[in-house]
């Protein structure tokens, strides 16, 4: 083949990122090639919506699959370059004058034909070197396309300690969230015990010394990830540069066994997000108290045959509601309530979704299928992944107490124009909404759905 062609086809198999020839190749939508894991990097380094490196056409896919046409053209220019490559005497086979071109796969060497039927080698495992390359270069491919998503699973955790980290620092939605929680606790013992009590300065006192533990387990949690990132992308890069070795150097002694072993001590002890929880204290007396507001309006909640699901919607990247799916089908009770004070308890069991109550009355009155946020005072509890969330609506609120089981008490109480929750079984509180926030007549509200519903 003429040599400047050659050069050229060389040229349109070669990554514009590393300058080598194409490893694990993609193409995107606007045409242009690279390897996967330098694009990978590329878009991870360059903390910009991601883009072509070449043309800066923006990308909205993300997630690519090999190009095999490509990748075979690669293998195709490979073994060229290495034919040419052994052509030379210094991989001229000393014994016996001939081109070494076989890979002893039990010594790691590479040996010329009558070598590898020497009785030595005879009964070794062997193949073409240019088959081992690619073989091992695949090996090492497929290692490293494991390990990215190690990578992003570690930067996910990442992003979610620092938005953590400023929520229980920064943020004045969760500063306000521990006022409010720090005046319905005192509201609550006011309800209980007119006067203070040794108990309410114990409880207000473990809330500020636990918000200050969490605070230090995050920093702590972030510092193991950020170290933990840089052992990976170091790693993750290494693993690059191998798969852009000559592949004679690739078939070197133990190369792949070692890196192999690399990886899996790196990502042995991968640090998992911390999940911050404020514990429910118990306020002695506090059921005992509500219950005196006990009525019938519990036993008329009615739930129909046809409720489903629960749509409520929540963006993963940043742990958001997502208000484009924030309505759900509902059941209700029969009983409207405009003034007094009422409590209920509901058993949610121990299901993963479920929510508690209430919702505004002219909606029902309205026969409306689906519900807004904004016309409901509700306790949830969403599923994901192997554990249970917490939030409230009006405001909307991720809770950080623990799940509560069996019973959940509803209070409601016209008088401060308030809706509070409580776990039965502690007689603790888990959230009272602020006060004068309730200012509309409202019906009772529970969902619940089975565990062994998808």
């Amino acid at each position: 083949m003429d040599s400047d062609i050659l050069q050229a086809f060389q040229r349109e198999l070669t990554c514009s990122i590393c300058l080598n020839y194409l490893v694990d190749p993609v193409t995107m939508g606007c045409g242009h090639s690279f390897c996967h894991p330098c694009l990978c990097l590329f878009w991870e380094e360059a903390q910009t919506p991601a883009h072509c490196p070449m043309c800066r056409e923006p990308s909205q896919q993300r997630d690519f699959k090999t190009n095999i046409r490509l990748k075979n053209l690669v293998s195709i220019a490979r073994q060229a370059s290495l034919k040419h490559f052994l052509n030379s005497k210094e991989y001229m086979c000393v014994t016996h004058k001939e081109r070494n071109k076989i890979f002893c796969e039990e010594d790691k060497n590479l040996l010329c034909l009558l070598c590898s039927n020497s009785e030595e080698h005879r009964a070794h495992r062997h193949c073409p070197i240019e088959e081992a390359a690619e073989e091992y270069r695949e090996k090492f491919v497929k290692q490293m396309r494991s390990f990215w998503k190690q990578m992003k699973e570690n930067q996910r955790n990442l992003k979610r300690e620092n938005r953590k980290i400023n929520q229980w620092v920064k943020s004045m939605s969760l500063q306000w969230y521990v006022h409010l929680h720090r005046e319905a606790t005192k509201a609550a013992y006011r309800m209980v015990h007119p006067d203070v009590h040794e108990e309410e300065k114990e409880h207000l006192e473990t809330l500020i010394k636990e918000h200050k533990i969490t605070v230090q387990q995050l920093k702590k949690s972030k510092a193991k990830m950020l170290q933990k990132r840089k052992q990976l992308k170091k790693v993750f890069k290494e693993l690059m540069k191998m798969c852009h070795k000559p592949d004679v150097e690739l078939l070197q002694k133990d190369q792949f066994n070692f890196f192999l072993c690399r990886c899996e001590l790196v990502v042995m002890h991968m640090p998992q997000p911390v999940r911050p929880q404020l514990n429910a204290q118990p306020i002695t007396g506090l059921v005992d108290t509500l219950k005196h507001f006990q009525g019938e309006c519990h036993s008329n909640i009615m739930l129909f045959d046809d409720v489903r699901s629960l749509i409520f919607g929540q963006d993963n990247e940043d742990e958001s509601l997502n208000s484009d799916r924030s309505n759900f089908f509902a059941a209700w009770g029969d009983q409207a309530f405009a003034s007094g004070k009422y409590y209920w308890e509901l058993d949610v069991n121990d299901s993963w979704d479920w929510a508690v109550g209430v919702c505004r009355d002219s909606v029902v009155r309205k026969n409306y299928t689906m519900i807004e946020l904004e016309d409901v005072f509700l306790l949830l509890s969403v599923k994901e992944e192997k554990h249970s969330s917490l939030l409230t609506t009006s405001p909307i609120f991720f809770l950080h107490i623990e799940k509560p089981l069996g019973c959940i008490g509803v209070f409601l109480d016209f008088q401060n124009e308030s809706v509070g929750f409580l776990n039965v079984a502690q007689s603790s509180l888990i959230w009272r909404s602020p006060a004068g926030s309730l200012n509309f007549p409202v019906r009772p509200f529970f969902f619940r759905r089975p565990n062994n519903y998808g």
